[in-house]
């Protein structure tokens, strides 16, 4: 729960990306090509760079990957945990400072260390 919440405060994306994959699922390509990214990432990403985050998300439980009659899809959607999390989350959450992302950084990159 807490390396979850501290991924939430150092990852680009804002909390309206966390409410609509609360509407639905959003997969990165989507992501990549929307004219609104202001409103749902602090900076612009590539498609290959939002999956990254997104597969991080999984890994971390806030994400699960979207189910269709054929199997999984690329589109993500919240866990329950994800859900927890954004009803948790303060209307002005502040950013990680450069310690935390630091922090982040390598607990993502070097997860045993």
């Amino acid at each position: 729960m807490r390396r979850a919440q501290q991924a939430l405060l150092c990852l680009p994306f804002r909390r309206d990306f966390y409410r609509q994959l609360e509407q639905g699922a959003l997969s990165s390509s989507q992501l990549a090509g929307r004219q609104d990214w202001r409103s749902l990432s602090r900076r612009r990403l590539s498609a290959g760079q939002a999956e990254d985050h997104f597969i991080w998300l999984i890994q971390l439980g806030v994400l699960r990957r979207e189910v269709d009659g054929q199997g999984l899809t690329e589109r993500v959607r919240l866990t329950p945990l994800g859900r927890q999390l954004l009803a948790s989350w303060p209307d002005q959450r502040d950013r990680a400072n450069l310690f935390t992302k630091l922090w982040h950084w390598c607990r993502r990159h070097w997860p045993r260390w």
